[in-house]
Parts: structure tokens; C-alpha cells; sequence
């Protein structure tokens, strides 16, 4: 990666994050030593970025910052394009449309090169036949995500027995052609993933969930590593 690139990159790194970071991650992340890692940090000091902090403790950076407009290489732009297509064909008519808005928006702050390569791209998402259909309101799914609340589902399992459930709707997992709901579940007092084509009705409750660290995406998704690293270790 070229210095210029890796400086961008850091940049965005320390925006996406709520705590301080070491020189030590930092490092781990873009495959360079700690020596190189305080070098960068003080070039982009130097150029008016601002980062605080110091080697040992770590570096935070002012969220006020207004970056330059992103640049993007053509690998970067169809990997975007495809994405987006694939948005577009797996999920809802809503979803889609946003997708489809935010793909604009990138677009229009492409150069005229950029834009070229644009119109050469080889990789596409096309509709599938295969698409296991849902009752449930995708957008709303995910709007009860985002707002933390309670959800009441009615959910047939693989026994084909119906169950009445109260969840808490963490994340939606594509394993396509079929999306999984994961969430913590009341009645069982445990993270389970649920078929959304499977699940007869879903209905939000006036009721946010706070935050519990044993019941949380964070702890659901470490679950998920040691599940994969303990198949793994038994093949």
C-alpha cells in the first residue's frame, strides 16, 4: 500500500472508532511497524489533521474533521457496484432504492476517468429464481435493529412446530438465498437465528432493550468464532 493511501486509510480508521488506538493496532492493521505507525501520525498532525494522543496510549481524532472527497481505484468501485446489486436483488423494494440513491451519490463524486472505468465493469448481481420468498417487512426488521425494540414473532422451526416467541432482533445474516434473523431469545434464554421465511407474523412492542454484554451482537458474534474455530478443530 502506497504512503499516501495507508494516511487516508488511518484517517478513516480513527473516525470509525470510539476509543483510542494504540500504534500497536494500528501497526497489526496495515502490516507496518510501530516505528512507521508514529511517523504517519505525525505527518498527518503535521498537515493539520486532528489527531490526539501519544505512543503507548493511543490516538483519537476530532469526529468535527471534514475529510477531502474519497477516491476510489476501479477494484474499489466494482466491488461497490457489485454489492449494491446484490442489495438491490436480496432484500426489499426499499432497501433497494437506497442502495440504488447512495450508488449515486458515489457516482457523482467520481472523476471523468472513474467514470469510464464505471461503464466497464464485468461483474454483476442478477435476479435469482432461487429467492426464498418472506412475510415479513424486511425494512421493518431492520428498523426494529436499529431502534433496539422487543419484537413478538410467531416462528415454525425445522419440526415444523409453530412457537410463539419475544426476541431481541440483533442482525440480519445473508446465507443466501436464505436471510436469518439472529437475535436473543426469551423464551429459551438464548442467541438463536431465525429463518425469516419461516416466521408467520412479526409484530414490534412499544419497548426498547438496553444494552446487556452477554446479550449482545458483540457476545453473539464471539459465539459464532469459537463455533467456527470448534468445527474446525474437529474436521
Amino acid at each position: 500500500m502506497r504512503k499516501a493511501d495507508r494516511l487516508n486509510d488511518i484517517v478513516h480508521y480513527l473516525r470509525r472508532m470510539h476509543r483510542a488506538v494504540t500504534a500497536d493496532v494500528l501497526a497489526q492493521t496495515y502490516e507496518v511497524s510501530e516505528r512507521t505507525i508514529y511517523r504517519d501520525i505525525q505527518d498527518l498532525k503535521d498537515s493539520g489533521v486532528p489527531i490526539v494522543g501519544e505512543a503507548g496510549v493511543g490516538y483519537l481524532i476530532d469526529k468535527t474533521y471534514h475529510l477531502p472527497p474519497i477516491m476510489f481505484d476501479a477494484d474499489e468501485i466494482e466491488a461497490i457496484a457489485l454489492g449494491i446489486g446484490m442489495v438491490s436483488n436480496w432484500t426489499d423494494e426499499k432497501f433497494a432504492e437506497k442502495a440504488q440513491s447512495a450508488y449515486r451519490k458515489i457516482q457523482a463524486t467520481l472523476s471523468a476517468p472513474m467514470i469510464q472505468e464505471l461503464e466497464q465493469i464485468s461483474l454483476f448481481s442478477a435476479p435469482s429464481r432461487y429467492k426464498i420468498p418472506w412475510q415479513v417487512n424486511f425494512t421493518e426488521v431492520r428498523e426494529c435493529i436499529r431502534r433496539k425494540q422487543f419484537v413478538d414473532i410467531a416462528y415454525l422451526d425445522l419440526n415444523e412446530q409453530l412457537t410463539e416467541r419475544t426476541i431481541r432482533p440483533l442482525a440480519l445474516i445473508s446465507f443466501s438465498p436464505i436471510w436469518l434473523l439472529a437475535g436473543w431469545c426469551e423464551l429459551r434464554g438464548a442467541f438463536r437465528n431465525f429463518r425469516l421465511d419461516r416466521i408467520s407474523s412479526f409484530t414490534p412492542r412499544n419497548e426498547r432493550f438496553r444494552h446487556e454484554k452477554d446479550k449482545s451482537l458483540a457476545t453473539y458474534l464471539e459465539m459464532v468464532k469459537e463455533e467456527e474455530k470448534e468445527s474446525q478443530s474437529s474436521q
